[in-house]
């Protein structure tokens, strides 16, 4: 919104500013932030005041049982603040914004009516919408927009091709298949952040780590020249993007505040659905879909321990954890749930600084 000024810079050349990416990007991060930390509070109150509380699965850890009545719903607060900075200091003609914009509210809107029916049925062991419905509903979503890029592509050059990172100019052209691809990444990463969200502050603070990470991505993807000298795939308008994940980068950092050990608030999946859906589609967007899986390796392994221990258990009665996603098997292998938090998250700098380096590899 207020990059139109940028109209009246020869008469204001204060307005100037306006047209760097890097300054925008900046102010989105710092406007998300303090719109959910200063908000937070009195969103807080209001969710305590109509007994919107979390209900913990009673097969989970024992230590969680405290967290029974802690105010849930907080993606509520993460999604304003993300939307109203992004369309205050993003390019508003870049239709990836507004793929990225509408994908959020669906995805924000789908977890809000899961986090409704779990705090309507009000028992012991909720269970929302079921998870066959909800994954049609994700999937919609998917098919939607892979269907969009794929008439419309980021880059028709390299409309079905997914660059191999590491690796020099090696490419993998999957075709129609790419539509499928696409759709996995929204879907899967959606959901893989759903899983992680578990411990306080785990999800929010490694999804912080993600999307500043990707950040470097979609600004360098839509930068010509840094694009070229590093062999980044060009994505003309991507740039764009990098205000976008700021937003989310900030309102993350300003809801870990009140997120963190003791949680003052959960996200719920009224968050943890749209961050981790946005987050696949600019992976998506941005032609960077591989790189995804080391830069949410946490996301990834989180995920995978879950469906590791179904279907060992399915198959031979054992499981391979003592309790899936993997943030409780350590739980209950006697570390304390800060100590799991902030180890997960070293984990994820460590893999973005491992996703960053595949700049200069290739």
């Amino acid at each position: 919104m207020l990059y139109a000024l940028t109209a009246f810079r020869d008469s204001f050349s204060p307005f100037n500013v306006l047209g760097y990416i890097t300054f925008r990007m900046g102010s989105a991060m710092l406007t998300a932030f303090f719109l959910t930390w200063l908000l937070g509070p009195r969103f807080i109150a209001f969710i305590r005041a109509k007994s919107l509380t979390q209900t913990v699965r009673p097969d989970g850890p024992p230590t969680h049982s405290a967290k029974t009545g802690t105010p849930t719903m907080g993606g509520i607060l993460i999604l304003g603040a993300t939307l109203a900075s992004t369309l205050l200091w993003a390019k508003l003609d870049n239709r990836m914004i507004w793929l990225s914009i509408g994908s959020a509210l669906y995805l924000g809107a789908l977890g809000f009516v899961d986090d409704f029916i779990k705090w309507r049925q009000g028992s012991s062991n909720p269970k929302g919408i079921s998870p066959t419905a909800k994954m049609l509903a994700q999937t919609a979503l998917a098919v939607i927009l892979a269907a969009a890029l794929a008439v419309d592509p980021p880059n028709p050059a390299y409309a079905s091709r997914v660059n191999v990172p590491y690796l020099k100019n090696v490419f993998l052209d999957l075709g129609i298949f790419y539509v499928f691809f696409a759709m996995l990444v929204i879907v899967g990463s959606s959901n893989a952040v759903n899983l992680t969200d578990g411990l306080d502050g785990l999800a929010i603070g490694s999804l912080v780590i993600a999307c500043l990470t990707f950040i470097v991505f979609a600004y360098l993807a839509g930068h010509a020249r840094f694009s070229a000298y590093l062999r980044v795939i060009p994505v003309p308008g991507a740039g764009e993007l990098s205000v976008f994940l700021a937003a989310i980068a900030g309102a993350g950092l300003g809801f870990l505040w009140f997120n963190s050990y003791p949680a003052d608030i959960f996200m719920g999946d009224t968050g943890s659905l749209f961050l981790g859906g946005s987050l696949g589609l600019v992976a998506v967007l941005v032609k960077q879909e591989l790189i995804l899986v080391v830069v949410g390796g946490l996301f990834v392994v989180e995920a995978a321990s879950v469906l590791l221990q179904v279907y060992s258990f399915r198959l031979t009665g054992k499981r391979v954890f003592r309790m899936a996603p993997l943030h409780h098997h350590f739980e209950l292998a006697g570390w304390k749930e800060p100590k799991v938090t902030v180890r997960f998250w070293i984990f994820s700098i460590v893999l973005s600084l491992i996703a960053l380096s595949s700049l200069k590899l290739r």
